[in-house]
């Protein structure tokens, strides 16, 4: 069995000693102890701290000066004091304003992309050191042997340079004619080219909008469970995140409404096709609904839609909100999900004022992008072999989704509970367990399976996004043998 970094095992023994050279304040350096731990996943969300008198004794200081410690930690909602429960490192992030200023004593622990959990990057690391023993079901990410086998063309160096004369601010002018056109081929969509945005991937764009649309403390919506919850730049951009319930048909509609009257919800993300991490496909009829009361609230939509390219091969799948609404809707669209993560195209669609803001605020950060990926892209989008390469990655990702349900049936028979997506890459399963912390999870890496547990997503049950598009039919059935071993076992 593989041996998991120790970060993921639960260590018996907390090391809690103070540098004896620091020349801080005694109660900063128990504040800057704690916030290390925590960051390095010695202390992990929801774990209980020892009690004030305890850790009075163990620093060898008087317990006023502990007390005055975990103020400071609670006001930054580090942690989270109850009464009569002690003291826990605080697992949410719904609600909170992390917008204080710059501190640079605390840079490190601090800062804004600094993660909540080390979940993600521990995965990462036993991933990229033990890939020939692990099932890796976690990484959302399409495997090397789906990504497109297409020629690209064959240029010189000085065709690519020459290639710049046709790139603004908002990115390469034939590859945004390329979406324009496609967008209007598969949803009847009409925009300009200056309406779109070419990014360095769909983050990129989230990021500009958290940064230059949005100021600290403004309240934005998000669906739960979602994978923005995860996202370190809400955090980094002081925004306060609240999340909006769903059911099998998208975002509740009231509960949208509830938190717009109680907090001043400024923008609303969503990801409404093959919503990750559940798979879901919001209804027609609530994405209507969801475009009528943002418009009359006036509260702008931001639309991820990293599928559309495959969406767009099933008539059943509901048009995006941007055809909807295409005046209160901001569309982000990724070619990630189709031709590999390296790819790093991405683009934004919404009003020109809107578009040129953004890239004129992104060229004064990074000043632009990469004239090749952005060629390259055109290129290939426009190949005969593209829409091939759609229909049969559609097909693979559907058979490998089936490989892992017939595996869970067959394996576990009537234990699971989990809806059947009609797309995307990711199964979201209920574990018929209960999982006392979020250390629990660690049974599936030391169990030589990598998957995401829900707490990523903003959800304390037990359960878990396994990704079936990295998996053949003979690892569909390991990873079933494993959640049996679990569940059984627990």
């Amino acid at each position: 069995m593989l041996k998991s970094p120790s970060n993921f095992k639960r260590r018996n023994k907390q090391v809690w000693q103070l540098k004896p050279d620091s020349k801080l304040p005694i109660y900063l350096q128990i504040v800057d102890l704690i916030e290390t731990k925590i960051m390095n996943g010695e202390l992990l969300p929801e774990e209980k701290l020892p009690p004030e008198r305890k850790l009075a004794a163990l620093f060898g200081v008087n317990r006023s000066t502990v007390v005055r410690a975990l103020d400071e930690l609670t006001s930054r909602a580090v942690i989270v004091r109850k009464q009569g429960s002690g003291t826990i490192v605080n697992a949410e992030k719904w609600g909170l304003f992390a917008g204080q200023s710059t501190n640079w004593r605390h840079y490190l622990t601090q800062g804004g992309f600094t993660p909540t959990v080390p979940y993600v990057r521990q995965t990462g690391i036993i991933e990229k050191h033990h890939s020939d023993k692990i099932i890796d079901a976690s990484t959302g990410e399409l495997p090397l042997e789906m990504t497109p086998k297409l020629e690209t063309p064959s240029r010189s160096w000085q065709s690519f340079i020459a290639e710049e004369q046709l790139e603004d601010a908002a990115g390469y002018q034939p590859l945004r004619e390329t979406i324009e056109k496609q967008m209007r081929a598969a949803y009847d969509l009409n925009v300009r080219p200056e309406q779109i945005l070419i990014t360095s991937g769909a983050q990129q764009a989230l990021f500009l909008i958290t940064q230059c649309l949005l100021k600290p403390g403004d309240a934005v919506a998000i669906e739960s469970p979602s994978y923005f919850y995860s996202l370190s730049l809400f955090q980094s951009a002081g925004l306060r995140i609240f999340a909006v319930p769903m059911d099998s048909e998208g975002v509740i509609i009231s509960e949208l409404k509830d938190l717009y009257h109680k907090h001043r919800v400024k923008m609303v993300f969503v990801n409404p096709t093959f919503q990750n991490p559940t798979g879901l496909v919001m209804s027609l009829q609530r994405r209507k609904e969801l475009v009528k009361v943002c418009a009359h609230l006036q509260i702008p939509i931001v639309e991820d839609d990293p599928f559309s390219e495959l969406a767009a091969l099933d008539e059943n799948i509901p048009v995006p909100l941007k055809q909807l609404d295409p005046d209160n809707v901001l569309y982000i669209g990724s070619l990630s999900k189709i031709m590999g993560s390296t790819t790093r195209i991405g683009w934004l669609i919404g009003p020109a004022a809107v578009i040129e803001r953004l890239a004129l605020a992104r060229n004064e950060m990074d000043f632009g992008l990469s004239i090749f990926p952005q060629v390259l892209a055109s290129a290939v989008l426009n190949t005969t072999g593209y829409d091939a390469h759609l229909k049969q990655l559609q097909q693979i990702l559907m058979e490998r989704r089936d490989f892992l349900i017939r595996a869970l049936e067959e394996t576990l028979p009537n234990e699971l509970i989990y809806n059947k997506p009609v797309g995307g890459f990711h199964l979201w399963i209920s574990l018929p367990v209960e999982f006392r912390s979020i250390r629990d999870f660690d049974i599936f890496a030391n169990n030589d399976l990598l998957i995401m547990p829900g707490f990523l997503f903003g959800v304390k049950e037990t359960v878990i996004r396994v990704t079936y598009a990295r998996l053949n039919q003979k690892e569909a059935f390991q990873v079933a043998q494993i959640i049996k071993k679990i569940v059984t076992e627990n």
